[in-house]
């Protein structure tokens, strides 16, 4: 564990007074925001990174009070962040993630326990270098989980368990993960999860599940694991969407999959990629990685109004879909609060200028979006 320092003093200074900018921010007379889309029956996530979670700024906090009812932390409680070497844990970052979404009664995601990237080489090794074999393996990870979750048991809600274990061809990825354990990892991992913390609901993520050969896999796997008495609640459908792919029916068949298999669907990771692509490959395969190309970052003075209305439409189509499908969703987060927080910037290459979510500088909502998303929230409210 880090040592008790001037940092801790420093954290405590910064939370003494975000209790009280809380009450004051949702005691202010608002217009609803996006939390109220749905009524209630669904909620409205976000994503924060460290900055965010240790930022007391009054208009983030009002940001995150009136528009989200849900948190997700986007790279603080990965295994490298929390759990860099053998033995040593850091958990200040993810104890002020937890802290802020219980003041701000928030329901809390854990993301993610199992991944196959941003996890640490030492993970998979004896000290020689050389590769553990599938029980030591499978231990390392179970303790991994005991430690991690159990120090937030009751107080996070929802955990992204494993992540991102499936091709989009529906084979398993030939990750370290797997070329030792094989699939029973994710078996493990669930198991163990669900060990540690029972009221804690448990979730495999993942994208392009709209693909049909993905998707197929997932559920048919998770059925499979269910039927052997593991717990598995929800898939989560990453949402990394292109303005006009995949096709909002594409979408649909997958909600209508998993929700006919039994299980809660949450609509994760959401964003709209509005940049050109330097290859046909769609997702969020985080090891794609390109050189800086002008002609692939067009938009460095703004989006040009046909490129916003597009935007626009892409955002009401996909709050039309998730409301035709309120009795199915139990979630839908975006990935990241504004544009220039965005991994967009700098995926799949560095340093482009991207505008994917819905709120931009000095967290000012998009106007022009969320007054689209509210008509097309009147025709299912």
């Amino acid at each position: 564990m880090p040592n008790a320092s001037k940092n801790d003093t420093n954290k405590l200074r910064r939370w003494a007074y975000v209790p009280l900018l809380v009450v004051l921010i949702s005691a202010m007379p608002q217009e609803p925001g996006l939390k109220a889309i749905f009524n209630g029956n669904v909620y409205i996530g976000v994503a924060l990174g460290t900055g965010k979670v240790r930022s007391a700024d009054p208009e983030l906090l009002s940001v995150l009070g009136r528009h989200f009812n849900s948190i997700s932390p986007e790279n603080l409680l990965k295994w490298e962040s929390v759990h860099p070497r053998l033995g040593e844990f850091h958990f200040r970052d993810a104890d002020d993630y937890v802290a802020l979404g219980e003041k701000l009664g928030h329901f809390v995601v854990g993301h993610t326990l199992v991944w196959h990237n941003q996890t640490p080489e030492w993970v998979f090794q004896e000290p020689d270098g050389s590769l553990l074999p599938k029980e030591a393996l499978l231990a390392r990870m179970e303790a991994h989980i005991e430690q991690v979750m159990g120090r937030y048991k009751g107080r996070i809600h929802g955990w992204d368990v494993v992540n991102e274990a499936f091709t989009d061809e529906g084979e398993f990825r030939n990750s370290r993960w797997f070329s030792i354990a094989g699939a029973d990892f994710i078996k493990h991992a669930f198991l163990k999860a669900h060990m540690v913390d029972p009221s804690a609901e448990l979730y495999y993520n993942d994208y392009n599940l709209w693909k049909p050969s993905k998707i197929d896999a997932v559920v048919a796997f998770a059925k499979k694991l269910r039927a052997e008495g593991v717990q598995i609640d929800g898939i989560g459908m990453q949402g990394h969407y292109g303005l006009t792919s995949p096709t909002i029916q594409e979408i649909e068949l997958s909600i209508n999959k998993i929700n006919q298999a039994g299980f809660k669907v949450m609509i994760t990771e959401l964003d709209i990629d509005v940049l050109p692509k330097p290859t046909p490959r769609q997702g969020a395969e985080v090891n794609d990685r390109f050189g800086y190309d002008r002609a692939n970052d067009p938009y460095t003075e703004g989006l040009p109004a046909e490129i916003n209305e597009k935007l626009a439409d892409r955002y009401a189509a996909l709050f039309r879909l998730f409301g035709r499908h309120q009795d199915k969703i139990s979630r839908v987060t975006l990935w990241g609060v504004r544009d220039q927080d965005s991994w967009l910037n700098n995926w799949p290459i560095r340093g482009r200028t991207a505008y994917p979510l819905l709120f931009d500088q000095d967290y000012k909502l998009k106007e022009f979006i969320y007054d689209r998303i509210k008509g097309a929230a009147g025709e299912f409210q």
